[in-house]
């Protein structure tokens, strides 16, 4: 049996499924990296990428209570995990399907979604940070084909027997490579990362 702690460390608020209106009612994953970056009470931080916020609200609203507890920590991070680069959103959704084809390699659908993630990170590794018509593209996409490959991946983790160990792994993993790529980013800015707040669950 998990003991778990009595109250939540660093005065963050008590982790809880979904939304909250209020600190005092608990909070996600991402309502508390809200907090921590000192920003209003949301969970979608300005500071956290909106696909890597989505992930970890599915993954917060979808494990027991003791791996809740245990993904506390994240939250600090998640506060400044932002990576600039345009290939960022398909390479995250990619490793999203590439961890779904594990427990469904045979699946057709995944394959498809997986070289789309594929084909799309590639086309945009090397392209410079985009104006108004690639922010939008890079928009279109997340909001219409990236979300729906992602949630669907989730889907299939979410059913999978040890679903907590391989959710939590996977948010896990997907913060240290977005706080990877903002801290590349933030030198090739001038040699530091931005703040949280600075210059600028599931949906």
């Amino acid at each position: 049996m998990v003991a778990f702690p009595p109250r939540p460390p660093d005065g963050l608020a008590a982790p809880g499924r979904f939304t909250h209106l209020h600190p005092d009612d608990g909070a996600c994953l991402m309502e508390n990296a809200a907090l921590l970056a000192g920003g209003r009470f949301t969970d979608s931080p300005p500071g956290t990428h909106p696909a890597l916020a989505a992930l970890a609200r599915v993954v917060n609203d979808s494990v027991g209570d003791a791996t809740r507890h245990a993904l506390w920590p994240l939250a600090a991070e998640l506060a400044d995990a932002r990576p600039a680069d345009r290939a960022y959103t398909p390479l995250l959704v990619g490793s999203v399907v590439d961890a779904a084809r594990v427990l469904r390699p045979a699946s057709r659908r995944l394959a498809r979604h997986g070289r789309a993630c594929r084909r799309r990170s590639e086309k945009l590794a090397h392209v410079p940070a985009a104006g108004l018509p690639g922010r939008a593209a890079d928009l279109v996409w997340w909001r219409g084909p990236g979300r729906r490959h992602l949630e669907h991946a989730l889907r299939v983790l979410c059913a999978a027997p040890d679903a907590d160990r391989r959710l939590a792994r996977l948010l896990r993993e997907a913060v240290a490579e977005a706080r990877g790529r903002a801290a590349g980013d933030g030198m090739a800015r001038g040699g530091r990362v931005p703040a949280a707040g600075e210059g600028r669950c599931n949906r």
